[in-house]
């Protein structure tokens, strides 16, 4: 009976935990099995031109901003434009100014299956700006940039160029990553950076030409252009990770100091529970022990009484 009531407690105990682990058992799924997505679902965004210049005309008594842009689009709504020209009023008369032509002017931006592209490409373009009317500030053959970001993986970002480029009626040669300068006297100055890239652990930027604009033609006043402009950028920004499913391993009742639920054993409890079925405790051996003497004793006795009756 004392094995029997010993052994109530363990199992009571092991029902007990097996409750707790099944009632703990979403909880310790959520923080062992499960990633939650932030619920960021990525960015892009793509644009085939873009100005911020200042247009002093009359002896920089007028001053108008020059803030173009042309074919601009953002996602994480995948979004695509075509548009071949830019035109600025108010700066030539009162007269509609082209400020680009080209023949191949598509801007694209989509997310998508955890996946944020920007991109851009643009072919056989001119670029003017006001007191430059017959001379191009910049043309070029054939540009494009590109930013990709996909979940789990390195952002990329490339510019790519063919064809021949022209500043200010010089042919030039770019180098990827580098810094050309072109002066024309009498007209004016230009810095262009060529394939300029940007990559962090989620986003990345790509720009195929970024031009630092000085040009005031003959010093006359007529028109004194400052500032910069840009063309053909797309950059991304990566999807958050889709959720992953629970961990069949990460199940409740897993922690490596209680062991299975019906293993569960009350503190105190010794290795002598398997005694218990039988009544036994750690006290048997000794106690068998002395029953053995007393039966030797007992033995020896009878032995000598036989011999003093004989």
């Amino acid at each position: 009976m004392n094995g029997k009531n010993f052994r109530l407690p363990a199992r009571r105990l092991a029902i007990v935990a097996t409750a707790t682990a099944l009632a703990a058992g979403p909880a310790a799924l959520g923080a062992a099995g499960t990633a939650h997505a932030t619920g960021d679902e990525g960015r892009a965004s793509a644009v085939v031109l873009r100005t911020g210049l200042d247009v002093s005309l009359l002896n920089k008594t007028v001053n108008v901003p020059l803030a173009v842009s042309l074919n601009e689009v953002q996602a994480p709504r995948s979004a695509e434009k075509a548009t071949l020209t830019a035109e600025l009023n108010g700066v030539d008369g009162g007269r509609p100014f082209s400020v680009l032509n080209a023949e191949v002017a598509q801007s694209k931006a989509t997310v998508k299956d955890g996946k944020a592209e920007g991109y851009t490409h643009l072919a056989h373009a001119k670029v003017h700006v006001p007191g430059l009317p017959l001379l191009s500030l910049i043309e070029v053959g054939q540009v494009t940039s590109k930013a990709t970001c996909e979940a789990g993986k390195t952002p990329t970002a490339t510019s790519n160029l063919l064809g021949d480029v022209t500043v200010l009626g010089k042919k030039v040669t770019l180098t990827a990553g580098g810094t050309t300068n072109v002066k024309v006297p009498g007209v004016g100055d230009v810095r262009l950076d060529y394939s300029k890239t940007e990559q962090t652990s989620r986003t990345a930027a790509a720009t195929a030409l970024e031009l630092k604009v000085s040009v005031n033609p003959l010093k006359l006043n007529v028109a004194d252009v400052q500032g910069t402009l840009t063309l053909a950028k797309a950059t991304c920004e990566t999807p958050a990770a889709p959720a992953r499913q629970a961990d069949p391993s990460a199940e409740a009742g897993t922690d490596p100091g209680a062991g299975p639920a019906g293993d569960v054993k009350p503190q105190g409890e010794s290795g002598d529970e398997n005694l218990a079925e039988t009544g036994g405790n750690s006290m048997t051996p000794y106690i068998a022990g002395g029953a053995v003497a007393l039966l030797l004793a007992g033995g020896g006795a009878v032995a000598l009484a036989r011999r003093g009756r004989s």
